[in-house]
């Protein structure tokens, strides 16, 4: 099976929170934000502690254009506590490009 079969095949394991947040990254509005968020979320969360699922929780609250320059380096990155998060998908995306 593909990748995204396997993950929706493994997503009994995840909690309620991971499911909603998984479902919110794959669904932001447009494709562009889908792909950035949902690619992501899959190849992460299985990982994630509650602390670090809240955080991404936290960063869906930004808006798409914000997140996109921030990992697109268009924009220095928030002194927040995003940053570190901001840095593995930028670091996430470097390394699958």
């Amino acid at each position: 099976p593909s990748y995204s079969r396997r993950f929706e095949q493994g997503l009994g394991m995840l909690w309620p929170y991971h499911k909603k947040l998984l479902f919110r990254a794959w669904h932001r509005g447009t494709r562009e934000a889908d792909l950035l968020m949902g690619r992501f979320a899959e190849a992460h969360m299985a990982l994630w502690s509650e602390e670090e699922a809240s955080l991404f929780g936290a960063l869906l609250e930004e808006s798409d254009p914000d997140i996109y320059d921030w990992v697109t380096a268009r924009t220095p990155l928030p002194d927040s506590n995003l940053r570190p998060l901001l840095e593995k998908m930028i670091e996430f995306y470097r390394v699958a490009a």
